[in-house]
Formats: structure tokens, sequence, C-alpha cells
């Protein structure tokens, strides 16, 4: 009886010794910064790109809330107005996702370029990692205004060593029945490709942030 009593106990010191990574660790909280593409424009919350990444996180295992910091319209000028106080201290790291509204608006992307890097900056000062996301300049603006915008978000990554992921619309943009009714923004279709498409770069974000934080 003796033996089976330690028999017993070494079983379930190993079991809990090689239970999953991810249900032992600490729960991280992103938070997805950005203008209408984050924040779910005309979609109801549960489909906005922050809660569909996170039931798509969760469905995998990981212990990881998505805070929604998006704000319909916003430019990087309002994103840099804006982001000491819509990402909280203790946030383990930020989905960065501006700079649409600039390139529909013609602001200068030497500008907007300036206020990402403002951002980031501040960001970094709090030691919260950032996953940068990417957007291109619509067709309509030139191609010499696409090239310096397009150009944007690659500089930045490589200035700071951050993950980018490149282009936040990509399967989405000219796909039929992925856009609302504007043509500009997705409905809840395309969040969900949005989602499934940039996963793989939110996971290494996530182990990344997993690396440092041991």
């Amino acid at each position: 009886m003796r033996f089976k009593a330690i028999l017993l106990h070494v079983l379930v010191m190993t079991s809990l010794l090689t239970a999953p990574a991810t249900a032992q660790q600490e729960e991280i909280q992103l938070v997805g910064f950005g203008d209408s593409l984050m924040a779910g424009y005309q979609l109801d919350p549960n489909q906005s790109y922050p809660a569909q990444l996170e039931a798509a996180l969760k469905a995998k295992g990981y212990n990881v809330t998505v805070a929604n910091a998006g704000v319909s319209g916003d430019t990087t000028s309002a994103g840099l107005s804006r982001v000491d106080w819509s990402v909280p201290d203790g946030a383990g790291g930020v989905i960065l996702e501006l700079g649409a509204n600039d390139a529909l608006r013609g602001v200068p992307p030497e500008q907007t370029e300036k206020n990402l890097d403002a951002i980031i900056s501040r960001l970094n000062e709090r030691g919260i990692p950032v996953l940068l996301v990417g957007m291109m300049a619509p067709p309509n603006m030139g191609s010499q205004y696409s090239t310096r915008y397009n150009n944007i978000y690659p500089r930045l990554a490589k200035k700071y060593d951050l993950p980018l992921y490149p282009f936040f619309l990509d399967g989405v943009v000219t796909v039929a029945g992925t856009q609302l009714e504007d043509g500009m923004h997705p409905n809840a279709r395309g969040v969900g490709v949005m989602v499934e498409r940039s996963l793989p770069a939110v996971e290494r974000f996530i182990g990344e942030i997993r690396e440092t934080t041991k």
C-alpha cells in the first residue's frame, strides 16, 4: 500500500510538471491600438479584430486578452495624443495599427512616420513591446506618394527592431464579400480573414513577449 501511495504521488507530480505551458503561464494583456479598422467600424463588439483575435488565440490555448483601443477616424497624430492614457500600465504588448486615415487625407508621409516613431518611442520608454501593423497607400494618391508612404512601416520596424505584419487588410482589399458597403472597411467575415492571416505573426509576438519576461 505504501508503494502504491508513493507511485501515485510520483505520477501526480509528473503530470503537474509536464502540464501544457500555456496553462501555467500568466495572462498576457495585449492592446489593439488603432483606428476604425481596429475598432470594428459598424460591427458588433464581438466582431471586431481584437475580439476575434482573442477568441482565436484562446481556442489555441493561449492565456491572452486583447483590449480594443481603436478609435474610428484616428490619424497618427490623434493616436500620438492619446497613446499615454489609451494603453494602460501593465499592458503586455501593443498591436499598433495606424496610418490609413493619414493616407486618405493626404498627410505627408514624413509626418505620418514622425508620429508613428513618437508613439513607438513612448511605448518603448514604458517597456511595452510593439507589433507594428503596416498599411498601404491607396492607388489614387499616385506612385510617388505611395512609395514614400509604403516605406514607412518597414523602415520603422528596422529602426526599432520590431516585428512587422506588412498589410493589415491582406486578403480583404478587392475581395468580394469581405467588406462593408463603403468598400473600405471589413465586415465580420473580412475581419475573420484578417485574424486568420495575421495570427502567425501575433503568435510569434506572444512568444517574444514570453521570452523577455522569463
